[in-house]
């Protein structure tokens, strides 16, 4: 196939900014905050999305920022205008990724960067299949296990009920793009791999902008 004389040019076309739609998933505990503050620390320039849920808010936590703390209300708000890219319940709480803020930080020209529930990804995925899906793991079981009891925010029984859904959860690992090891003391070099899948995924000659 040959191109007309009023085809872009390949300079116009791989020159504009492109931004991705990349989603950080993996079980509790692996380090998802962990990942996303050192992008920011490493001068990775993204839109953050704030997730929303009707999760009681920590101490620790700030509204806006950690997540959108909701009502139930104004969460089943949310669903009924269909203004959520994804939801779910994850452990008796309901957590879900508004549409508004995709669309705004893509319309900034940033990446945007979401940080999803396993349980989560496949709808993106399927609402969104250019999204960069991430996967996150510990190196070994024992760590995972560990990092999960380092936490000290549930008791006993909840915490086997996360050590056993973060087992599960790691059965859907190839339904992912891409999967990052971060291993313990080991920030950095995790960092430095999502930031070269992101950076791999902006010069595709396939690349396609997101519509949502």
């Amino acid at each position: 196939m040959t191109n007309s004389a009023s085809d872009p040019l390949p300079y116009e076309v791989f020159t504009q900014p492109r931004p991705l739609l990349v989603v950080l998933s993996g079980p509790s505990g692996v380090g998802k905050d962990s990942t996303m503050a050192g992008l920011r620390e490493k001068g990775a320039e993204f839109y953050q999305v704030v997730t929303a849920t009707t999760r009681p808010q920590r101490p620790n936590e700030v509204d806006g920022v950690d997540y959108h703390f909701l009502s139930m209300q104004e969460f089943a708000e949310m669903i009924e205008a269909q203004e959520l890219l994804e939801h779910a319940v994850v452990y008796g709480d309901y957590k879900g990724i508004p549409k508004a803020e995709v669309r705004k930080g893509m319309a900034s020209g940033l990446d945007v960067v979401l940080r999803v529930d396993v349980q989560g990804v496949e709808t993106v995925q399927r609402m969104v299949p250019q999204a960069v899906t991430i996967f996150l793991i510990a190196s070994s079981d024992e760590e995972m296990v560990r990092r999960l009891r380092d936490r000290r925010t549930e008791n006993e029984g909840m915490l086997a009920m996360r050590i056993a859904t973060a087992r599960e959860e790691l059965r859907s690992v190839n339904t992912f793009k891409y999967v990052v090891i971060n291993r313990e003391d080991a920030l950095d070099e995790t960092v430095q791999q999502v930031m070269a899948i992101m950076t791999a995924e902006r010069c595709r000659v396939d690349w396609q902008p997101v519509t949502l």
